[in-house]
């Protein structure tokens, strides 16, 4: 007699990983993110100054998510899409979330100026000063300052019958005032603060400031002559800035884009800041005015109290005086030994691949250094490199430019579409072009996000190819504030495929495979899927599955359903997403094997690496992509394996260290909480940018100083 199958009600069933509830909202995890910057800044064991940096990041990245993301959820509800994301929350719902969310850390950041840090600096010589606090002195002062620099570029707007309410362009800070005539007739104008003067104006010697929006408002009599002012109060607005581009449309991309960017400053407005002074009256003009250019954007739920400084971006100015009792102590990044010991990069990579970790080691004894020389050299032959973020002071586009003057092959893709960077590029495509740079913008329709170069060099009767593969951007000033790494080598399949995905980006070579590199979106996001597999292999074989996973953001339904089968499979997963995470991890059943961990510090986490532990043959690969739809199926972007065995074990060591954090680092729970980690009481403190600091310079100290390379000018 065989037994009989049991019922259907009574059988286990496997869980659905697709299922709304085991995601995260993206865009609430977004703010998560912004909620782990806000407690930098609320961290009493952060000096003072870095503190008030975080604060000002945060404003920064708030901007930035209601120009962007919110907009987009604006648009979705204005256009009636009705598709969700994974997680399955509404446009609307989001949108009600976030304005809780974003007035919780507002008024948490507003705390923090203006009841710990301003005090707190002001004991310590770093003074932001009302009006009402200067001296007569200082104010006679500030007088003859405002006459003779800010009242003859200062343009009231009235608003009446005659005058309509002005344009109010995007994150422009902005007087509201309340006037009466000589008929008693009340009137409101609109005065600009000009984002060409200084925001914070010296008072004298030491570092003592008022802003700028203050000397104003002490002034405007001078004005509105012979019109009673009643009162006067700040208010500011943030627009839709997304650049939507048609790749279909885009037959001269340069053009489209500058166009797209005229148009950024008309886009429907998202927010409407003011401050506690500001009248009920003045608020709901505003709104009224306002709203009625796209009468669906904007409600009542869009006005956002600041009771501390508006448009506090504008704190990263402040952060960054020279005060180094209140700065993190200040370090100088090593190089790389390999290139220290030698007279020329060339000569190092001819002996073995460098690995460069930034900012702990320089990115202009490495990068630049690599740029430098290849510029110089006689026997280099051409250049090839992307360029997403150039910056405004970009050295390496002007070595790139010199190198072209000097006869050299140089062929530069610029993406002009990074966002917020858009005109600084376009500014140096053009400049590049004129200089005899074959300028490319790309593969239509597919933005390009890799951090890739080539060199060719002329040796003996052959060429020699020299790569370089990062993570970062090639950006002096990022180097020094992301952490990032960057694969130097002259081996010669690695180069083969960095000439194929070159012939990629500026024609229309489609190579069938590459040698080594893993790119998206031909073909990453299967690899790193088969990788995810096999680590599922291994753990159903002998139990040894393991994944270590770094990245700024986790957000791919399919990737994130197959680390949840991983999970059930029996292979252990540790995740380190620096922002955005939808994977739920520590569900039963479903991740109880995957921990998610993000460490915000003095540097921004940027590196993406990826482990597997592959049966004790561990492979490592870094590289520009995060496990986002975007990265893998709609960018141009390239992951490097690192295969000599002393970079695969400094790549795990970083991973480690990041994973051991209790200092700044982060847990994410099951249900969506980010929980920061403490050191127990008898616990050692261990913050792993720290601690990576003081390896480098130890091992600065160990060995003897090569040459210094000098930084592109």
């Amino acid at each position: 007699m065989t037994d009989l199958a049991a019922p259907a009600s009574d059988r286990p069933t496997a869980p659905d990983l697709r299922h709304a509830s085991l995601y995260i909202n993206r865009e609430l995890s977004a703010l998560e993110f912004n909620r782990r910057v806000l407690h930098q800044a609320l961290d009493d064991r952060t000096p003072l100054l870095e503190r008030l940096k975080f604060l000002g990041i945060l404003a920064g990245n708030l901007d930035e998510f209601f120009q962007v993301r919110v907009s987009g959820l604006k648009q979705q509800l204005a256009a009636g899409v009705v598709e969700r994301p994974a997680d399955g929350m509404a446009p609307d719902d989001q949108l009600r979330v976030i304005g809780r969310m974003v007035r919780e850390m507002q008024a948490q950041a507003d705390r923090c100026l203006v009841d710990d840090l301003l005090p707190a600096l002001a004991a310590r010589g770093v003074e932001l000063l009302d009006m009402s606090a200067v001296s007569n002195a200082e104010r006679a002062a500030l007088d003859g300052w405002f006459a003779a620099n800010v009242f003859p570029v200062l343009t009231p707007l009235a608003v009446d019958p005659a005058h309509p309410f002005p344009h109010i362009s995007n994150l422009s800070l902005s007087l509201a005032v309340m006037l009466r005539d000589d008929r008693g007739h009340e009137r409101f104008a609109r005065v600009k603060v000009p984002r060409l003067l200084p925001r914070w104006v010296p008072l004298g010697e030491g570092h003592r400031f008022v802003p700028l929006e203050q000397v104003i408002g002490a002034d405007l009599e001078a004005l509105f002559p012979g019109v009673e002012i009643m009162g006067w109060s700040t208010f500011r607005v943030t627009r839709n800035t997304d650049v939507q581009i048609d790749p279909d449309e885009a037959e001269d991309l340069l053009s489209l884009i500058q166009e797209e960017l005229r148009n950024r400053r008309f886009g429907e407005v998202t927010r409407i800041e003011v401050s506690p002074r500001t009248p009920a009256t003045i608020r709901q003009m505003l709104l009224d005015e306002l709203a009625e250019e796209a009468p669906e954007w904007l409600g009542s739920e869009d006005i956002y109290e600041v009771q501390g400084v508006m448009a506090a971006g504008d704190l990263l100015s402040i952060a960054a005086i020279d005060v180094p009792e209140l700065r993190d102590p200040p370090f100088h990044p090593g190089t790389p030994a390999r290139f220290a010991a030698a007279r020329s990069v060339f000569e190092a990579l001819r002996e073995g691949d460098v690995l460069a970790h930034h900012p702990y080691e320089s990115f202009a004894s490495s990068v630049e250094r690599f740029i430098r020389e290849a510029t110089e050299d006689p026997d280099v032959v051409a250049i090839k490199l992307t360029l997403y973020r150039t910056g405004a002071d970009a050295g390496i586009a002007r070595a790139l430019q010199h190198a072209a003057e000097r006869g050299k092959q140089v062929a530069v893709l610029i993406e002009l579409q990074a966002r917020f960077d858009e005109e600084n590029n376009i500014s140096w495509a053009r400049r590049l072009e004129d200089a005899g740079v074959h300028v490319s913008y790309g593969v239509a329709g597919l933005k390009t996000h890799t951090k890739v170069m080539l060199v060719v060099r002329r040796e003996g009767d052959q060429m020699r190819r020299y790569v370089h593969v990062g993570t970062g951007n090639y950006n002096p000033k990022t180097a020094r504030l992301y952490t990032d790494f960057g694969l130097f080598s002259a081996d010669p399949e690695l180069a083969a495929d960095l000439t194929d995905l070159f012939n990629v980006l500026t024609g229309f070579a489609q190579p069938a495979a590459y040698r080594k590199l893993i790119v998206a979106p031909r073909g990453m996001r299967d690899r790193f899927l088969s990788l995810i597999r096999r680590e599922v292999e291994h753990a159903r074989s002998d139990g040894t599955g393991h994944i270590i996973a770094k990245m700024n953001a986790l957000v791919d339904p399919e990737i994130i359903a197959a680390l949840y089968e991983a999970s059930d499979a029996g292979v252990e997963i540790d995740l380190l997403v620096r922002g955005i995470c939808c994977l739920r991890p520590g569900v039963p059943g479903v991740s109880e094997r995957i921990r998610v961990v993000s460490v915000v510090g003095r540097f921004l986490e940027h590196s993406r690496a990826f482990l597997f532990h592959n049966n004790g043959q561990e492979e490592a690969y870094i590289g520009s992509a995060d496990w986002m739809p975007r990265n893998l199926d709609r960018r141009i972007e390239a992951v490097v394996p690192v295969t000599d065995p002393v970079h695969r074990a400094t790549v795990k060591h970083v991973l480690t260290l990041m994973l051991a954090d209790n200092r700044q680092a982060w847990d994410l729970g099951p249900d969506g909480t980010w929980t920061p980690r403490h050191p127990a009481p008898d616990e050692p403190e261990r913050a792993a940018q720290r601690i990576l600091l003081a390896e480098q310079t130890r091992e600065a100290a160990a060995r003897t100083t090569g040459p210094t390379a000098a930084i592109i000018g």
